[in-house]
């Protein structure tokens, strides 16, 4: 069955930078894109940034463009999200996303979840 298992977060102060990890199984990860979601505590889940299987990337988020960077490793099945410059607007539970994925590989946007991992927490304070 498909898993995804998110690591990485944690509590920094604002300015400070974390990288996220995500390692997938269960399914042909490079034949899909991935992205990153996140939901703040009394918010909306909403897409930060999203990866074609190529590496291209035709989704981030204006809230975090200049400052996030999404990429992966097809080779090891892991997606990554590098957050710079963090704010306090970036507290959230960030879930990576397999995103659905049609014809040769490209990305449903606005980006649709098939599955999602637990999450990993970050937490920015000021």
């Amino acid at each position: 069955q498909v898993q995804l298992v998110e690591s990485g977060g944690g509590s920094v102060q604002a300015g400070g930078s974390l990288r996220l990890s995500c390692t997938a199984s269960g399914f042909s990860f490079s034949r899909y894109c991935m992205g990153w979601f996140r939901q703040a505590p009394g918010g909306e889940r909403e897409s930060v940034a999203v990866i074609d299987v190529g590496g291209g990337i035709p989704h981030v988020s204006d809230s975090v463009t200049g400052r996030f960077t999404i990429s992966r490793d097809n080779a090891k099945n892991t997606l990554y999200l590098q957050m710079n410059s963090l704010k306090p607007g970036d507290t959230a539970m960030y879930y990576c996303v397999q995103v659905r994925t049609w014809g040769a590989g490209y990305c449903w946007i606005p980006p649709q979840s098939n599955y999602n991992g637990q999450g990993t927490q970050v937490t920015v304070s000021s």
